[in-house]
C-alpha cells in the first residue's frame, strides 16, 4: 500500500531550524555520523551553520510540513576545470523524518535540488549514499540517478 503524499515547503534553513535539523540526523541509526541533540554539541552545529550560510556555493534547506521541519538536505555547487569548466551540484545530508518516509518528502527535496542545479547552469547533479542504504539507492535510481563512481574516504584525526 502506497502512503499518502505530503506536500512540503522546501526553503532555505534558518538559524532557528538548527535543533530540528540536528534531531533528524541524531535519529538516524544507519548514518553513524555521531550526531547528537546533546546541548554540549550545539556550538559545533552553530559554527557549521555559520560556515554554510557564509559560503556562496553552499545551501542548507529544510522541508517544512504543518510548521515542522520534516526533512533537510544540503547542496554545494562545484566548478572544475574538467568538463570545459563546467559546474555540478552535489547534494548531501539528505534526511527525512523517519515516521514520514514514503510520503514523497524526499522526492520533493530532490526535485527542488535538480531545479536548483538547472537554474545555476550545472551540467549534472551528484550525490553519495552509504552502501548500507539500499532503500535510498532504489529511491535515487527511481528518480533517474545512475551509479557511476566508486567512492573513497579518509578519516582524519
Amino acid at each position: 500500500m502506497k502512503a499518502d503524499r505530503i506536500q512540503v515547503l522546501v526553503r532555505p534553513a534558518e538559524r532557528h531550524d538548527i535543533g530540528a535539523i540536528v534531531a533528524l540526523f541524531a535519529d538516524d541509526a544507519v548514518g553513524g555520523h555521531g550526531d547528537t541533540t546533546d546541548e554540549s554539541a550545539r556550538p559545533r552545529y552553530e559554527a557549521a551553520f555559520g560556515r554554510i550560510a557564509a559560503s556562496p556555493n553552499d545551501m542548507l534547506y529544510v522541508a517544512e510540513w504543518k510548521g515542522e521541519v520534516v526533512g533537510t538536505f544540503q547542496t554545494t555547487l562545484v566548478t572544475t576545470m574538467s568538463g570545459q569548466g563546467s559546474s555540478s551540484l552535489t547534494v548531501s545530508a539528505v534526511q527525512t523524518r523517519a515516521d514520514l518516509r514514503g510520503h514523497g518528502i524526499g522526492e520533493q527535496m530532490m526535485r527542488f535540488a535538480i531545479e536548483e542545479a538547472q537554474a545555476k547552469g550545472a551540467r549534472l547533479v551528484q550525490l553519495m549514499s552509504s552502501g548500507r542504504r539500499l532503500d535510498a539507492h532504489r529511491f535515487y535510481e527511481r528518480l533517474g540517478f545512475v551509479r557511476s563512481h566508486a567512492g573513497f574516504k579518509m578519516k582524519l584525526p
